[in-house]
């Protein structure tokens, strides 16, 4: 069963908002066993849409359709389908029902240029909106079914749970998804160690790679007759790279060096502090953003100043006048001063410089070191970051909770 999705409106194809209604849907459908072949950003042309849509039907079985069914006068799609299907529109009375209803509720006077949005192709069924104005649009060409829904994510999502899955077509093929999370490896490398794995394309299982915020997500899709022998494919080619990628993998799914240490920390009753001067807080923030944080952080002293880190974290006078703020001795002094002060069992400290100013020979821009201070053990690592400013403290940040991880898990 294969599908195509397709996103509508000029604030998508300008670049002024991110689609995010395809990477869900392709998402829901892939777990009912449809393959999404590709997707497509139109914008609001009638005729762009329209040969869009066509295109798809002679493709895919499902074509889903998001976005241009409100009331103003660039939203398109209804008009579109109206003409690959060679119909004219023709008004819903149940929904303008409904919709006047929805007013009505409101306190609101319901205005002629709404009525467009209960106006639909002659011969196709209007979709129940639960949570907006605009209803969504089931019609069929030739053996493919098309539907289209608003392009407002949470009317959206609302509709697809709510109606759109009882209308598609069930699958003949079982699916099973599994995603590991990767750190400390970059793509290319980590390409190259599971080579043979990510090549294998034309068997039942197929492993993906994605890069977002410094982290590296496999997506390990399988296909089989039935559910339970889909998750033994799956289940077999986790394993697999586990053995392969060792303590690179983090953990599943959503799973962030930030909720694994979590856990760790949780698990062993111990307490975590921080001293963080060129990320800012980010560390704290990553941690904070977790619900129980409470249980096992203890507080972080952001100090940026030099005068900060002496009379803050207690670091010496003469070795940031030696070493300079940017140094392995003073990212230690900062994490022991860290240590002192909340009284953790672990302490993280980053100093660095993360530009785009600051940089010498010696100490380029994205230059960070990370302190880490636990029970009998005292570290610190060094790390030369991408240039940029915020994508230097993002990995920065990223590489302080991932020492910590393998510090707690033994590995470092």
């Amino acid at each position: 069963m294969r599908a195509i999705l397709i996103s509508t409106g000029d604030e998508l194809t300008s670049g002024r908002t991110v689609d995010t209604n395809s990477s869900w849907l392709a998402g829901k459908l892939l777990n009912r066993g449809i393959r999404t072949l590709s997707h497509h950003t139109v914008g609001d042309n009638a005729d762009e849409i329209a040969a869009i849509i066509r295109n798809a039907v002679r493709r895919a079985e499902i074509v889903l359709v998001t976005g241009g069914l409100g009331p103003t006068p660039d939203d398109l799609t209804r008009h579109a389908l109206a003409d690959v299907l060679g119909t004219e529109l023709v008004c819903c009375e149940e929904s303008l029902a409904r919709l006047q209803e929805f007013f009505q509720r409101r306190g609101h006077k319901m205005v002629q240029a709404n009525k467009i949005q209960v106006m639909i192709p002659e011969g196709t069924s209007a979709i129940i909106n639960e949570v907006g104005t605009a209803p969504g649009i089931l019609s069929s060409l030739d053996e493919s079914l098309v539907i289209c829904m608003p392009g407002v994510p949470v009317e959206m999502h609302a509709m697809f749970e709510s109606a759109v899955t009882a209308v598609l077509p069930a699958s003949q093929l079982a699916v099973a998804v599994r995603v590991l999370r990767v750190y400390g490896l970059g793509e290319s490398n980590l390409s190259e160690r599971i080579d043979d794995i990510l090549s294998d394309r034309c068997s039942n299982v197929i492993v993906g790679t994605t890069v977002a915020g410094g982290l590296i997500s496999l997506t390990i899709t399988a296909t089989d007759d039935n559910d339970a022998s889909a998750a033994a494919l799956a289940d077999q080619t986790a394993a697999k790279l586990t053995t392969r990628l060792g303590s690179l993998i983090i953990g599943t799914d959503s799973d962030t060096p930030a909720s694994i240490v979590a856990e760790l920390l949780v698990s062993r009753k111990q307490t975590l502090c921080l001293a963080e001067s060129c990320t800012g807080g980010l560390v704290g923030e990553m941690i904070t953003s977790l619900s129980g944080a409470s249980e096992y952080f203890l507080g972080s002293a952001v100090c940026y100043a030099n005068t900060a880190k002496r009379d803050i974290l207690g670091v010496p006078q003469d070795l940031l006048d030696d070493y300079g703020a940017v140094s392995e001795q003073v990212a230690l002094e900062m994490a022991r001063g860290s240590r002192r002060r909340y009284g953790g069992d672990w302490a993280i400290s980053l100093t660095g410089i993360a530009g785009p100013e600051g940089g010498t020979e010696d100490k380029p821009v994205g230059l960070v070191f990370i302190g880490l201070v636990g029970p009998d053990t005292e570290h610190v690592f060094s790390h030369v970051f991408a240039s940029q400013r915020e994508q230097m403290r993002q990995r920065a940040a990223l590489a302080a909770l991932n020492h910590l991880r393998l510090a707690l898990l033994g590995a470092e």
